[in-house]
């Protein structure tokens, strides 16, 4: 055995794989020190599953990267003791360290794509893996790693040990990353945010697949999420944390059954239940001075839609070259070669129709062809055939380049899924807000752009203070509210709203959803929400579209849908969704 491993019958006298006792972690900023973690403790049993939940910057990752110290140079361990099976942490060298990361500790990312390296092929990854941590050598080193992403539910493994990550879903990337945490048998898993993204049947499979995994080889595993109903299904036990602080730790029957402290009621509060209603899930109080109070006249009413389709799609197809781009498709077709190459059709003969006013959800797993829908919709990609009728006008009649400069583009509008993504880097929030004005809108001198700014950011409870800020000074939601002002700038008819909360904290989730609803109501917009999550699709939407493998298998109304689902995928789509006990 290697020197520096843990010495498996010297660790077994310590009854906790994991003691962690007043932990503080610093980084050092700008403008001073920032303490992430102050005076954490808890404990990890052998073969546990506990569960660590609360908001972006609570300080559920920093610990968990302090277990790992793979803190970044500007943080570090200011004070407390970190024990895993009986080794200090703080004090083992680089060589222990390495040894233990991968070997002992694994850990699976919250980016999956991040996580991968994405110009090496998944399998020579895990093949890497094996290798460094002396798990196997040469032929049986790919065998086994082949035989890895069989037991992660990856079809075709051996077909796929050549692939490339951008070459697999999200999903399957997800797969990968779990088959590289198992890689060398650890007795400490710790997810990360492990489903954010996915949809809730590929996330209900991803978590069931890794609580097996982990029980049957007596593993203890830390699910770190922001996502309460994915907590209750799987932990044993959870550690609440709020500001780097843990507020409150309990069993988690008796934790949902009675929580304690204010900040976990707030949490269970805005996470979505079946049969719950939208204004439910706000705090009595903002949580924030961060971020000001929605102001509509009447926020409870929503726009009665008309007889009218602002939207009519008919008979929407659109098809793909089937295979790798790589493969030469691209490049036959750019060369003038034969068309006759074999077609994928994401998008398979749909008809819908968006009444003025309306609220329509578009919901399914990922690969259903939603958002290849919703990008036909707002003509970022071109249809194979069929209608798109916007106020009675053919938008596949318009080339797409034409289309980005014309008058229809300012009617149509789009809210992308991740706030961070969406928003240029360079620009404040203030450009960023005033592009759309500036691009599409009438000619107008800078003071009434400014003006009509300051309108829109009140409008999304954005403090006027925040708009010379650049996307990295704001938090996740205050970036939501941005894509949201910039998206009802020239106040558009149709707002497609593409996973808008997808990437947030339940709490901001929460506010955002509310937020739509009030902006609907006072300005008279229609929505297409596409989702995977029906059951926030009914909070937002009164029809919902049910969509797989390209075609629309169920359609009604949204409250009827949820309670009464006559498809069976659409039932495996709500019983797939995680739910706190009530």
């Amino acid at each position: 055995m290697n020197s520096s491993a843990i010495d498996q019958s010297d660790s077994d006298v310590h009854s906790d794989l994991v003691e962690i006792d007043n932990l503080s972690v610093e980084f050092q900023t700008r403008n001073g020190i920032v303490r992430a973690v102050s005076d954490v403790s808890f404990e990890v049993a052998r073969g546990e599953t506990l569960g660590i939940v609360g908001e972006s910057g609570s300080g559920k990752s920093v610990t968990s990267y302090a277990l790992m110290r793979i803190l970044d140079r500007a943080g570090r361990i200011s004070d407390g003791t970190v024990t895993f099976s009986g080794v200090d942490i703080r004090s083992a060298s680089e060589r222990q360290m390495r040894d233990l990361r991968g070997r002992e500790i694994s850990m699976i990312f919250q980016n999956p794509r991040a996580a991968l390296n994405p110009i090496r092929k998944v399998g020579h990854q895990l093949r890497d893996a094996l290798v460094q941590h002396g798990q196997a050598a040469g032929a049986k080193a790919r065998l086994k790693a082949i035989e890895l992403l069989d037991l992660v539910r990856i079809r075709e493994p051996e077909s796929r040990y050549d692939a490339y990550p951008y070459e697999l879903s999200g999903g399957m990337c997800q797969r990968v990353v779990i088959a590289l945490a198992l890689a060398c048998q650890p007795r400490l898993l710790i997810a990360d945010e492990p489903t954010t993204g996915l949809d809730v049947t590929t996330q209900k499979a991803i978590m069931d697949l890794v609580i097996e995994l982990t029980q049957a080889r007596g593993m203890s595993t830390m699910l770190i999420t922001h996502d309460l109903g994915l907590a209750s299904a799987y932990c044993d036990r959870i550690i609440v944390m709020q500001s780097g602080n843990v507020v409150e730790t309990a069993d988690a029957k008796s934790l949902f059954a009675k929580p304690q402290h204010s900040y976990t009621q707030r949490l269970m509060r805005a996470t979505p239940r079946l049969g719950g209603q939208l204004r439910d899930l706000l705090p009595a109080e903002p949580a924030s001075s961060q971020t000001s109070p929605l102001k509509v006249s009447n926020p409870t009413v929503a726009p009665r839609p008309t007889s009218e389709p602002l939207l009519k799609v008919q008979n929407l197809v659109k098809e793909f070259p089937k295979g790798n781009p790589s493969g030469g498709g691209w490049i036959n077709r750019m060369l003038g070669k034969s068309h006759d190459e074999p077609v994928f059709r994401a998008v398979n003969d749909i008809s819908f129709e968006i009444p003025s006013g309306g609220s329509v959800g578009l919901v399914g797993e990922s690969g259903c062809g939603k958002s290849t829908t919703s990008s036909m919709i707002m003509r970022l990609l071109d249809t194979t055939s069929g209608s798109i009728e916007l106020n009675g006008v053919d938008l596949t009649q318009t080339p797409l380049k034409a289309f980005a400069r014309s008058a229809h583009r300012a009617k149509l509008q789009m809210v992308f899924q991740d706030p961070t993504d969406s928003l240029n880097p360079r620009f404040t929030a203030r450009r960023a807000i005033a592009d759309p004005i500036r691009m599409l809108g009438d000619p107008e001198d800078r003071k009434l752009i400014n003006d009509r700014v300051d309108q829109l950011a009140s409008q999304v409870g954005l403090p006027g203070a925040l708009l010379d800020r650049f996307p990295h000074q704001l938090s996740g939601g205050q970036k939501a509210r941005v894509g949201i002002a910039r998206a009802i700038a020239l106040r558009p008819n149709l707002l497609i709203l593409d996973e808008p909360t997808a990437a947030l904290d339940v709490s901001v989730q929460a506010v955002v959803l509310n937020l739509l609803h009030d902006l609907r109501t006072e300005l008279g917009m229609s929505y297409l929400f596409v989702s995977h999550d029906l059951n926030v699709v009914r909070l937002l939407c009164q029809h919902v579209l049910v969509m797989r493998n390209g075609e629309i298998i169920e359609r009604g109304l949204a409250e009827e849908v949820m309670q009464n689902p006559q498809d069976p995928y659409t039932q495996s789509l709500i019983e797939a969704i995680p739910h706190p006990p009530l």
